[in-house]
């Protein structure tokens, strides 16, 4: 294709317009005279779902079959970026062979509350692991000439009224915790289009907020793709486009197109915005690598994908049940085992093409007959009849194996879910089994955290599962038996209670409204800070294995480098995942007690030792400074911890840094004591205070403290000095300017 720009150039004013709208639900127009063809956009973001022929309007249903890799939820958990660069290759490779440009995907978003219904879409409560993943995942899908389209941009952290819903968030949460991992995936892996949100931001659509598709996104980011809608995301297509969304989907037949058409010729629109978008969507086109013969091997995607679900399975708790003996007498229970729940629900389910069950796989392993009892329904719920029968057949293995989990019709896009609770089926049904055989394992299916401070203490041992997509049945497999080590780490903090979560007063809001009142103590951060009691804290899982960390030291350069020897001191090869948390105990501002900055997964054999190196981005010790709307390192003492969770600190450093060079403007609304910390704003106060014969009186120490947060203005209102309030305000602009 030729320039873009001067291709965009030749066309009418109805012809650029239109080229920013889809022409219908999934494809963008083409215009065929100037060589733009038209290009699909379609649903992952854990597998390719592109809508069959015939399909319904909303393009929920009837996909072509495609791998379907574990969600996000679980994807998290492998802490394992080179890992996720390769699902992404995979997913790249089946949009190409399936001629899809733009696959919807990867989701960022954090998880706020454990109640958010797409939470299986997201990859953690943490804005750095969220981001590095996505930038893997962004990579791998690029890499195959298709486009990625990185969602939802921004503070989409729940489903109620979430086509209006104001997200009212303050400007160092919004910034640290919000759209941290966002930064980081435009930064490094240059997605070719970020679709923004339904919610509003602090008022504003996100789909029509300048400052955040514009001025924040390409103005600080230097993004240079295209901004698409999320599907019906646009409320005024007009305001929107001047904001920066450059391409609405899907198509509104022509109205909204005649909109920016009327808008140009009103004056109300200046026709350069609707040149830039229209480029914008050219260059994109001319990207895709369309090719009519590209194939993909299922099977050799599969086998990734059971490689993937393996190394994402927690194993949370286990007294040493596990791994089991293919001799062992076990009895599976729970149809979860035989019907797997392995997506989510919504707009990201696949059409597997194929489906592994944990069942079947475990009898493949086993070198004995396997019993089974359902238990439950497929609803969850349960019959005194299959109570009976699963109870029996506990009673009479050695080791009972009991799949629980979610149902979909409790968690789905577009609504939240109102508990943490299992269905009471299941817990009941759990209950019996315990009672008549305590040598029981738990194995969990869930696309968000479910509380189990009900059981954890009276069964051996717990599995989180996840949703693991169309191979987790043979990945439960082979963590059950130990063909595989339990390699996955919590990207999530499973509470006590829901009413400990940090968000839980605040969270879904009210009138169009959630008020984010928790502010920076989002997850872990939040609950590390209270002290809270965790049944199981950000980073955790356990290992076959077990691993030791020596000699742990902080190098001070351009960033920092953490290095740490692990190792493996166990009778078995394993996986760890060495966590680097930053904290800064001196801080001037609130900071979480630690934060993570850095982790690497590294796989040992029995009784090897390694060398860890984790870099530790000088940029992410930064908070948001919001006296001088920029990004602050602050000098000083930082605390640096090598562990395996939030919770299990292994070693500590400590380093100092040295910040960067801040100078706040100084006005007469300035307190005493902020005076007071500059020396020549500090001889503009003696003045103040100088008496007739130019002296300045000690003023008493109690005095000064009481004083130190009082406005300078506030000083001068009590009585006459010497110098007037301009003539101090222009002496403190001269010391400003002589502080840049």
């Amino acid at each position: 294709m030729t320039d873009p720009a001067r291709t965009v150039s030749t066309l009418t004013l109805d012809e650029k317009a239109g080229l920013t709208s889809g022409l219908n639900f999934w494809f963008t127009k083409p215009h065929p005279q100037s060589g733009i063809p038209s290009i699909m956009l379609t649903d992952g973001p854990h597998g390719v779902r592109k809508q069959t022929e015939g399909g319904d309007h909303l393009g929920l249903t009837d996909s072509v079959p495609a791998t379907c890799f574990p969600p996000a939820v679980a994807m998290g958990c492998s802490f394992d970026p080179e890992l996720l660069e390769l699902v992404g290759s995979a997913l790249g490779a089946e949009a190409r062979a399936a001629q899809v440009s733009v696959l919807l995907g990867p989701g960022i978003n954090i998880k706020r509350s454990p109640l958010c219904g797409r939470n299986f879409e997201y990859l953690s409560e943490d804005p750095l692991l969220s981001g590095v993943l996505g930038a893997a995942l962004v990579r791998g899908i690029q890499s195959q000439g298709v486009g990625a389209s990185l969602k939802h941009f921004a503070a989409n952290n729940q489903e109620t009224d979430r086509m209006r819903v104001s997200a009212d968030i303050d400007p160092r949460p919004l910034r640290e915790i919000y759209l941290r991992g966002f930064q980081r995936v435009v930064q490094d892996a240059s997605p070719w289009t970020v679709m923004c949100s339904y919610n509003r931001i602090n008022g504003v659509y996100a789909s029509q907020n300048r400052w955040l598709l514009t001025d924040l996104l390409r103005g600080e980011w230097g993004f240079d793709g295209v901004v698409v809608s999320d599907w019906g995301a646009v409320s005024d297509r007009v305001a929107a486009l001047a904001a920066g969304l450059d391409l609405e989907m899907p198509s509104t037949g022509g109205r909204t197109d005649q909109e920016i058409v009327d808008a140009v010729r009103a004056g109300t629109l200046d026709e350069s915005v609707v040149d830039t978008a229209a480029t914008r969507v050219v260059e994109m086109v001319g990207k895709s690598e369309v090719d009519p013969d590209a194939v993909f091997d299922a099977d050799e995607h599969h086998a990734l994908a059971r490689r993937v679900a393996a190394e994402c399975v927690v194993l949370l708790k286990n007294d040493g049940v596990l791994p089991l003996a293919v001799d062992a007498k076990i009895a599976v229970i729970g149809e979860l085992a035989h019907t797997p729940r392995y997506q989510g629900a919504g707009s990201s389910r696949i059409n597997p093409t194929r489906l592994d069950n944990a069942l079947d796989e475990i009898r493949t392993l086993a070198s004995v007959d396997v019993a089974f009892a359902p238990g439950y329904l497929d609803d969850g719920t349960s019959t005194e009849e299959l109570r009976v029968a699963a109870v029996d057949a506990a009673r009479a293995a050695e080791v009972a194996v009991v799949f629980v989990g979610v149902p979909a019709a409790i968690e789905s896009e577009g609504f939240d879910r109102t508990d943490l609770e299992l269905p009471s089926g299941q817990t009941e049904l759990l209950d019996a089994v315990v009672a008549a055989n305590p040598n029981t394992v738990v194995v969990l299916s869930n696309g968000g955290v479910v509380r189990v401070s009900g059981f954890v203490d009276r069964v051996p041992a717990l599995i989180e599962g996840w949703l693991l997509g169309q191979a987790g049945g043979g990945a439960l497999a082979d963590i059950l038996y130990g063909v595989d080590d339990p390699a996955g780490r919590l990207a999530e903090t499973i509470p006590v209670r829901l009413e400990d979560t940090p968000s839980y007063t605040d969270f879904p809001g009210e009138h169009g409204h959630v008020r984010y009142g928790e502010g920076l103590f989002v997850g872990y951060r939040g609950f590390d800070a209270r002290r809270n009691e965790v049944s199981f804290p950000f980073g955790h899982g356990l290992s076959y294995t077990t691993f030791s960390y020596s000699d742990a030291v902080v190098t001070v350069g351009d960033d920092l480098v953490v290095t740490v020897t692990v190792t493996n001191t166990g009778g078995r090869s394993g996986s760890e995942v060495v966590q680097v948390y930053v904290g800064a105990p001196d801080s001037e501002v609130v900071r979480a007690p630690r934060e993570l900055k850095g982790f690497a997964k590294v796989r040992l054999d029995a009784g090897e030792s390694r060398e860890v190196e984790i870099p530790v981005r000088r940029a992410d010790l930064a908070y948001w400074d919001t006296r001088l709307d920029a990004w602050v390192v602050e000098g000083g003492t930082y605390r640096v911890e090598v562990g395996a969770s939030s919770r299990d600190i292994r070693a500590t450093c400590t380093t100092e840094v040295a910040g960067d060079e801040v100078s706040v403007p100084l006005s007469v609304e300035s307190s005493i004591g902020e005076i007071l910390a500059n020396p020549a704003a500090a001889e503009v106060l003696s003045k103040v205070f100088a008496t007739a014969d130019g002296e300045t009186p000690a003023l008493d120490p109690a005095v000064l403290e009481m004083a130190a947060s009082m406005p300078l203005e506030r000083i001068l209102s009590f009585g006459n000095f010497g110098i007037g309030r301009d003539e101090i305000q222009q002496q403190l602009d001269i010391v400003n300017r002589g502080s840049k």
